[in-house]
């Protein structure tokens, strides 16, 4: 598929409604038919959802909506209207979802099972909802307002508040076991939808400071197929003007960079990055 019709697909309204239809129904199948009957929750709103529904008559479904209703306000004053309707749409279907699947007996009572294969469908289907530019949880919206006001980031943030809400499960409602298993649900799932999110085609950008650049721009164009492009630099030491390689290359190619840079100048100076969106240009056709 063209990136083109990709972004054309990512930007339709009703494609983007399905998708967070299905990301939706699927986080709620790995919570309702996996977790939740055997006492392992997640981080952040769907977490404390899970605590309160164990402390009180009231439903999962039903906390879903109540404890995200601060947050949806919060992004609407700061995020826009399109992403709100987003992510209310999506967290109400979840409710939904998650109500309805409670009638249906839990797959495993295995806690490990139980721990890694609800906490890929839970990452799946939270992950689609938010590259669709949607949430299923605005503990992540409080995150990211609080990283605009304090020197800490937005996971770091969520981390706190997650480890919070597992200290306060094991104190109230369930079992330090379970809760341990709830911290693991938890890691494999931020993972999961990093790879959903994200893409499982990772990106690298390199920068090479070499007294040898037109040599090795020349070796990495011919050995690993990529466009070059070369920065002016000057040292802030000697004042001296360098020329700085700059090239975006696939994880699988960096080790035929690395072979190169060994091959021309094993004294240049490199620097590595992980690349995290790419848009424009030809990235995917090597030049040769």
């Amino acid at each position: 598929m063209s990136e083109s019709k990709r972004k054309f697909l990512s930007e339709s309204i009703p494609v983007q409604l399905l998708l967070i239809t299905a990301g939706a129904i699927i986080a709620a199948i790995g919570l309702e038919l996996f977790l939740v009957p055997n006492d392992i929750l997640d981080g952040g709103v769907i977490g404390l959802s899970i605590i309160l529904s164990n402390l009180t008559p009231l439903s999962l479904s039903l906390f879903i909506i109540i404890l995200n209703i601060p947050f949806i306000i919060l992004g609407y004053k700061r995020m826009g209207m399109r992403f709100t309707v987003n992510a209310l749409y999506g967290i109400i279907v979840l409710s939904f979802a998650t109500g309805y699947l409670h009638r249906f007996d839990v797959v495993t009572d295995d806690l490990f099972l139980a721990t890694v294969i609800g906490a890929v469908i839970l990452g799946f289907g939270v992950g689609l909802v938010m590259r669709m530019g949607g949430a299923l949880d605005g503990t992540e919206i409080l995150a990211i307002l609080i990283s605009k006001r304090r020197p800490i980031s937005v996971g770091q943030t969520v981390m706190i508040m997650n480890v919070f809400i597992f200290i306060l499960a094991g104190l109230l409602v369930f079992t330090w076991e379970t809760t341990f298993y709830s911290m693991i649900t938890y890691f494999i799932a931020s993972k999961v939808i990093d790879m959903v999110v994200e893409g499982t085609e990772e990106s690298l950008s390199v920068m090479v400071i070499s007294e040898h650049a037109e040599e090795l721009a020349k070796s990495l164009i011919e050995n690993v197929g990529r466009g070059v492009t070369f920065l002016n630099g000057e040292g802030a030491f000697t004042n001296d003007s360098k020329k700085v390689i700059y090239v975006v290359v696939d994880r699988l190619e960096m080790a035929d960079v690395r072979t190169a840079i060994r091959e021309a100048d094993p004294e240049a100076f490199v620097i590595v990055q992980r690349v995290s969106e790419i848009s424009g240009s030809n990235f995917k056709t090597p030049v040769h």
